[in-house]
């Protein structure tokens, strides 16, 4: 068994190409037939790069808890309580299936275990005084909702007031959505194998994983070549690259004109945070077209905001022709103002940033564009395309390719890894920057602007969505620093100025 323990890979450091679990166990058999690596060194390894994190994470843990199935996930499981068993720790497995129909490598594993004299059972409760639980129960085939005897032991993982380390994925979680199926474990850390997998990193995946690690276990570079990744993880770390040293003899005209439009009675302060962040993102220049009542506020907290107070859309067409870029939807609202304003933008012929209001408008009217970029959460997502929020969140992935096809352009789906696809060939993109303090009112406003400011800039419209998305996430967490709750989208535009120049 190897004992070859290291240290884990900090969270930045993790892959950035994302498998489906077909494709992960397709890359498992490559190793095991085309490179004659065992299936048992394969899983002695998995096991081996779980027990260091384990000792890594939680040093001063004596006793821990195994819950185990059936298939290969177990046999990882069966490694891990050994290798503690080995070190000194108090270690017991709970299994739960039955044990006959262990089969494989993880037969072997989970007979060692039994041979060497480790404590192993049927799962009949959590014990009373554990100090740390390792999920091991199911791997990335699962695809029924978890029920019965399975569903009440994740139940008593998660009421259990210690750390959960899972292995691989937390159990219930669907490997290729990111989806609950039924129940899941909410683990303190997770470590995935081999290919870092879609549903790790959006929907309730973040949530579930809690801190994510990944380990390739030494599988040559050859298998990854022959699986095409089915997305890729963004991350602002990586997407800064795109962004280079401006010319010493710049001018505000080459950095573009976004054109904020929105902001109706009483929601003015939308369309002010998408200016800024416009702004902030390095616009040359940013004009918003509010209501009247709004302007004065505007250019008193903001004065390089060209403030514009429009009584009826025919005000906006000089403001139109000036614009490179327009960013419609924060705070527009549907009524007869809102409407003309956004008849007015989809005539004007302008590359646009679409959001809020303006998406519920476009659910109404459906056109097909390919220079805009749509930039919707579930719920607009679910208007867009005649399904329910549930519906887009159970797969996020085949929503935003959905959003694609039906509306063109570039799709940012929001939320918790918020997705990026576009049209072409190009793999749909997922996020991990950004922090649950960000669920507050206003920080979609900010994102249309971020993105608005970069495709004014001259980026291509998915590099903009790209960029925008990450810059967004990692002023959030900057400014999440210090702490989550209370965290407001005005937060972010003091932050975005020092990351966007790196």
């Amino acid at each position: 068994m190897s004992q070859s323990y290291r240290v884990m890979p900090t969270t930045a450091q993790l892959p950035h190409a994302l498998y489906r679990a077909g494709q992960v166990r397709a890359l498992d058999r490559a190793a095991i037939d085309d490179f004659g690596i065992p299936g048992t060194e394969l899983m002695a390894r998995a096991g081996a790069a779980a027990f260091a994190l384990l000792r890594e994470r939680w040093p001063a843990a004596t006793d821990i808890t195994v819950l185990t199935g059936t298939g290969n996930n177990g046999g990882d499981g069966f490694v891990v309580a050994e290798l503690a068993r080995q070190a000194g720790l108090t270690v017991r497995v709970l299994q739960l299936g039955d044990p006959e129909r262990i089969g494989g490598d993880a037969r072997t594993q989970a007979r060692r275990y039994a041979e060497a004299g480790g404590q192993w059972g049927p799962f009949d409760g959590l014990p009373r005084h554990t100090e740390l639980i390792v999920d091991a129960i199911f791997g990335t085939g699962l695809e029924r909702p978890v029920e019965g005897r399975w569903a009440e032991a994740v139940a008593a993982i998660n009421r259990a007031r210690v750390p959960v380390l899972a292995l691989d994925i937390p159990s219930g979680l669907h490997a290729d959505t990111g989806a609950v199926l039924g129940t899941a474990v909410r683990a303190d850390a997770t470590i995935s194998f081999i290919g870092l997998k879609v549903g790790l990193c959006t929907g309730e995946g973040p949530a579930c994983c809690g801190e994510l690690f990944f380990d390739a276990l030494a599988i040559p570079a050859q298998v990854y070549a022959r699986e095409i990744h089915a997305a890729r993880r963004l991350d602002w770390a990586k997407q800064s690259e795109l962004l280079t040293p401006r010319s010493r003899s710049a001018h505000k005209g080459a950095f573009g004109h976004v054109l904020v439009v929105g902001g109706d009675l009483g929601m003015g302060g939308a369309a002010r945070l998408a200016a800024e962040a416009a702004g902030r993102s390095g616009a040359g220049l940013v004009s918003l077209a509010t209501r009247p009542e709004h302007v004065c506020a505007v250019i008193a907290a903001r004065p390089e905001v060209m403030a514009h107070g429009l009584l009826d859309a025919a005000e906006l067409e000089p403001l139109l022709r000036r614009a490179s870029v327009v960013a419609a939807g924060p705070g527009l609202g549907r009524s007869d103002w809102g409407r003309d304003l956004w008849a007015h933008v989809l005539d004007s012929g302008k590359p646009l940033v679409v959001d809020a209001d303006a998406l519920n408008l476009l659910a109404a009217d459906p056109q097909r564009r390919d220079d805009w970029i749509l930039t919707p959460h579930p719920g607009e997502a679910a208007r867009l395309l005649g399904c329910s929020a549930a519906e887009v969140q159970a797969d996020r992935l085949a929503a935003a390719a959905t959003l694609t096809r039906r509306y063109g352009g570039v799709v940012v789906l929001k939320g918790a890894g918020s997705v990026v696809a576009t049209a072409g060939n190009r793999p749909p993109a997922i996020c991990s920057d950004g922090n649950p303090g960000m669920a507050s009112g206003g920080m979609g406003d900010v994102l249309t602007g971020i993105i608005a400011g970069l495709l004014a800039q001259g980026f291509a419209p998915d590099d903009a969505a790209e960029l925008g998305v990450c810059l967004h996430g990692a002023a959030g967490d900057r400014a999440a620093a210090g702490g989550e709750r209370g965290l407001l989208a005005g937060d972010l535009l003091v932050q975005i100025r020092g990351l966007i120049n790196p």
